[in-house]
């Protein structure tokens, strides 16, 4: 979800290409790494998924890691378009695994999110900045000489990143968002209950695909997910 809605393909982002096809095994599969050879680490990554229901896999846009590792703390909101930030908030909350929200993401937070540690020694301390920032250099956008790296343990990096709950009141648009796609996932039971049906997905075009929720007493469910420009669908050679 980071590649496919940044577009940066670095550090431990390298072995995925943010393709249709990559949310379509992970709805189908969970884990995308099942012991195949994985670059980043220079070894296999992974064990087999295959028989685990969908909701054994906890799935999210954007967790503790992935914001701190932006350096600047950013939400994924911000580094990708208002359209494309929509489209995967309702496959996360409408997908077949468990989906987990990060702290105000469910409002439309833009406090960031740094990396801060408080501890009492003075070279622990350092310490931790220092192998914090050692850390960072494998994102080669942090080298830049515009990015200043928050320092841990100062009381600054932490107020930063506190939530500022009068935007519960002022982001309307992604708190109706958020409760509408709950509210869909809550009451219709193809797409809470994926562990007594089952589902497929296929590539519809570059940036778009389609899961399919079957159930064997009412009709199926489509979801139907479009990360690229706007497109006309007139011929559609998937069965799905």
């Amino acid at each position: 979800a980071v590649v496919a809605l940044s577009g940066k393909r670095e550090a431990y982002y390298t072995d995925y290409l943010g393709t249709p096809q990559e949310f379509v095994s992970a709805a189908k599969y969970g884990y995308l790494y099942q012991g195949q050879p994985y670059s980043w680490q220079e070894a296999q990554r992974g064990t087999p998924t295959f028989g685990i229901p969908p909701e054994a896999f906890v799935a999210f846009i954007e967790n503790h890691d992935q914001v701190a590792n932006t350096v600047t703390g950013a939400r994924i909101r911000f580094l990708t378009s208002p359209g494309r930030y929509r489209a995967v908030t309702a496959l996360l909350l409408l997908g077949p695994w468990t989906p987990l929200l990060f702290q105000g993401e469910e409002f439309g937070a833009s406090t960031p999110f740094l990396y801060f540690s408080e501890v009492g020694d003075e070279k622990l301390r350092e310490a931790v900045k220092k192998g914090r920032f050692e850390f960072l250099a494998q994102f080669p956008s942090a080298a830049s000489e515009e990015v200043t790296l928050a320092v841990p343990y100062e009381i600054e990096t932490f107020r930063r990143c506190k939530l500022d709950w009068s935007e519960r009141e002022r982001n309307h648009a992604f708190s109706n968002l958020h409760r509408d796609l709950i509210k869909l996932r809550h009451e219709d039971s193809r797409l809470c209950q994926q562990s007594k049906g089952r589902i497929d997905g296929a590539v519809l075009r570059s940036e778009s695909f389609v899961l399919r929720y079957f159930d064997e007493v009412i009709d199926d469910r489509l979801l139907i997910v479009n990360l690229g420009g706007r497109e006309e669908l007139r011929s559609v050679p998937e069965p799905l």
